[in-house]
């Protein structure tokens, strides 16, 4: 099933159930729990970003290319970093670019986003796919000066700005994705495609990420899993391509979808 989060004409935030006509039923109860799938047609006035994440657990350096393209080495462990839940974004919304902590080299990312449906514990790799409530597109947008230079040599400054995590545009149920290491993944930048590979790149796969993230570690249903980024970002670029006011960047995941965000300016008064 394909899962929409979306906002009717009176105000109110629903979950949907997208058809194959591109229409949505409405979904009753709770997406983590009980729920059912009405016949009642879906009062789609704005389409949000399928998921509040109760956490956003992002893993860096998780493709062997994109190691490769930075100098970087193999991790011997999944590298963890965190964002806040005011970096979500929604499709079609714009990522705004700071002024006020200004950045002129804020990058995309296009990754895949885990959602865990239940509550995750010590769960062991062979299990962790049963955990998962479903999958959908994830732009890890990251200021890298404020990522590399001025962050205390932490990375969550540089990945914390507001609109910094677009989700979207469906949240694809686990069934309908048996193998969430075999997906082809990309991002286009005004037309021209930037990154374009597949996740069986990770150096850590998706069962793997579960079991290093619930170890000794509680996580929540709702918790959003980043699972890092393929090659062809525009830090690594010669020149570097960095987001400017006007783009529009575009992540695609197979059999998940599109998620498309303008870029604009902070405005500040």
């Amino acid at each position: 099933m394909k899962i929409i989060r979306y906002q009717d004409s009176r105000g109110a935030v629903h979950f949907g159930s997208l058809q194959p006509d591109g229409k949505a039923l409405r979904i009753d109860g709770n997406i983590f729990g009980d729920s059912t799938v009405t016949n009642e047609v879906a009062d789609v006035a704005k389409t949000l970003a399928p998921i509040e994440p109760r956490d956003i657990m992002c893993i860096g350096l998780n493709y062997r290319k994109h190691a490769a393209e930075g100098g970087q080495a193999i991790p011997e462990f999944p590298v963890l970093f965190m964002k806040n839940s005011g970096t979500l974004q929604n499709p079609g919304d714009p990522i705004v670019l700071p002024k006020k902590l200004a950045s002129n080299s804020v990058d995309y990312e296009c990754e895949l986003a885990v959602v865990i449906g239940k509550p995750c514990y010590n769960v062991p790799k062979e299990r962790a796919l049963e955990y998962v409530l479903g999958y959908t597109c994830a732009n890890d947008v990251s200021a890298r000066d404020w990522q590399m230079k001025y962050g205390g040599s932490q990375w969550c400054r540089g990945k914390t700005f507001a609109t910094f995590c677009p989700l979207g545009p469906v949240l694809v149920t686990a069934d309908e994705i048996p193998n969430p290491n075999e997906l082809s993944i990309r991002t286009v930048l005004n037309g021209q495609v930037m990154q374009d590979w597949n996740t069986n790149d990770m150096i850590f796969d998706v069962p793997t990420l579960i079991e290093f993230l619930s170890g000794s570690t509680r996580l929540a249903p709702g918790t959003v899993i980043l699972t890092g980024t393929p090659h062809g970002v525009g830090g690594a670029r010669k020149p570097p391509v960095f987001l400017q006011h006007g783009d529009t960047v575009t992540i695609e995941i197979e059999k998940i979808g599109s998620l498309t965000n303008p870029v604009i300016g902070e405005p500040i008064a």
